[in-house]
């Protein structure tokens, strides 16, 4: 059996526009259901959504047969959880707050088996579809997608040194964690931390690697006019609430 192809990270390599959407509810059936709306890629998240490990295998599973990519945020730059999630059988993670090209660098070698990296050898998991991928050990990077995340003024200033570690794929800029950092806790339309947002973007892509974003503001057509090739346009969470709000509100009481 052949290594599984990540179409999300060829599309990625070869300058495709990658549209996502951000995926917080845990659960198979959901995976599924929004694998089928069309988008090229769904973040499941682990940070801050409650989805534990066996669920994420499951919504793997569930959304396999459609065209849409799963991409895993851990809850953090963690070797143990990276490896777990890359032993159900993740192929693209989105790594939280890294600072600067050594945690960059960390990341990826928690994608690596020895001697590249440190991740451990799990020959009987589901990512090597239990061990019937032939050569799965020596090649398993070839089809591993690293996104990290910068997420504070200091990761911004540190990111051509960030985009120069091998084996970073792209880079996502977190504006909610970014305003906070700037001291404009939840202000994401704040003028200084739109523009420290569309810098990084831009700074990204002239660094020449593929940049994110994923927002509730006004702020993503300016972002995308910027260079953010794979933006995530949604968050499931908003969308929900504003249709039930917007329903609601059509029949008074």
């Amino acid at each position: 059996m052949d290594l599984p192809k990540n179409h999300f990270k060829a599309a990625l390599i070869e300058g495709r526009k990658q549209i996502g959407m951000w995926c917080s509810f845990p659960g198979g059936s959901y995976a599924e259901m929004m694998a089928t709306c069309g988008y090229d890629w769904m973040l499941v998240d682990c940070e801050h959504a409650p989805i534990d490990l066996t669920t994420v295998q499951t919504m793997l599973q569930a959304a396999a047969p459609y065209a849409t990519q799963v991409v895993v945020r851990p809850g953090w730059n963690d070797p143990v959880e990276i490896k777990r999630l890359l032993d159900v059988g993740a192929q693209s993670l989105l790594i939280p707050y890294v600072e600067n090209a050594e945690e960059a660098a960390r990341a990826v070698a928690a994608t690596r088996y020895a001697p590249a990296g440190m991740r451990g050898v799990a020959g009987l998991a589901r990512a090597s579809r239990f061990g019937s991928v032939t050569n799965y050990i020596p090649r398993a990077h070839e089809e591993i997608c690293v996104i990290v995340q910068v997420e504070s003024v200091q990761a911004v200033e540190q990111i051509e040194a960030i985009a120069a570690v091998e084996g970073v794929d792209g880079i996502f800029v977190g504006p909610a964690d970014l305003s906070a950092s700037m001291g404009y806790p939840g202000q994401l339309s704040h003028p200084e931390v739109r523009a420290k947002v569309v810098e990084a973007i831009r700074r990204i892509r002239a660094a020449g690697k593929p940049a994110s974003i994923v927002t509730a503001d006004d702020l993503l057509p300016e972002a995308i006019e910027a260079g953010a090739n794979f933006p995530a346009v949604g968050i499931d969470t908003l969308v929900l609430l504003k249709g039930l709000r917007e329903l609601r509100a059509r029949f008074p009481s």
